[in-house]
């Protein structure tokens, strides 16, 4: 009788153990598998997941609650910081105290030594659905341009002909990468169902033209061929070698 019952506890404990685990995988299988915004100063994800402790100091220094950690269900690491700008924009504070309470340098600090740190932030870039972005149908909103905190720099209104009606212009929003923060502000305030401007995380949008091509226009890029010898190279053996041996036949 007494192995009948330590048989049928030990099967027991093996069941929960099972399901336990199966529940924990339904829980990591179930979580977002979307792009996730970091805190200021938290851009470069390498460096910031190296230097995370997860403490928690930033999401409790924001006076906004913006931020919060990530759980099981969150696409983030779990117990990382990370805002959702659909929900809750970041509000550029002028201080920027999550940066200044971490205290690890996860966040990086560099940005409270700037002048206008907050303006230099880079969390991620505004994008545009030309598709379904009304001011693209031709119905005036400037919803997201009015809501950024950079507005004429980072978020701007161009003029575009409407070919349509031949009669109207379109008053589309364009995104200045270089300067865009990725506060979110533009994406919490858009009016379709969806936000058709969103913003994602810089390394999504970026692309990377390389070391071969050179921004005539910028000086400092151009100083780059300072020290290059541009005369072209042949080797005259080489061609004669290769006509004597018939490579023209």
């Amino acid at each position: 009788m007494s192995d009948r019952r330590k048989f049928f506890n030990t099967a027991f404990k093996g069941l929960c153990l099972c399901a336990g685990g199966g529940f924990l995988a339904t829980l990591a299988l179930k979580a977002d598998d979307k792009y996730y915004l970091r805190p200021p100063g938290g851009e470069d994800e390498e460096r910031f997941l190296s230097e995370c402790i997860r403490c928690g100091l930033c999401v409790k220094a924001c006076p906004y609650d913006t931020l919060k950690l990530a759980n099981l269900f969150d696409s983030a690491k779990n117990g990382t910081p990370f805002f959702e700008p659909r929900k809750t924009a970041c509000e550029l504070c002028e201080d920027i105290p999550c940066i200044r309470d971490c205290p690890t340098g996860a966040l990086d600090k560099k940005y409270l030594k700037m002048d206008k740190g907050y303006a230099q932030l880079k969390m991620g870039i505004a994008v545009v659905d030309n598709a379904n972005c009304i001011a693209h149908w031709g119905i005036q909103c400037d919803a997201c341009y009015r809501a950024c905190p950079l507005i004429d720099k980072a978020l701007k209104v161009e003029l575009k002909h409407n070919e349509r009606t031949a009669k109207h212009v379109f008053m589309v929003p364009v995104v200045d990468n270089d300067i865009c923060v990725g506060c979110g502000k533009c994406e919490k305030v858009c009016i379709t169902e969806k936000p058709s401007i969103r913003v994602l995380p810089r390394d999504f949008v970026l692309g990377f033209a390389g070391n071969h091509y050179v921004k005539g226009w910028d000086k400092e890029d151009e100083n780059r061929l300072k020290d290059i010898n541009s005369k072209k190279k042949t080797d005259d053996k080489k061609a004669q070698d290769y006509l004597n041996e018939g490579g023209l036949l």
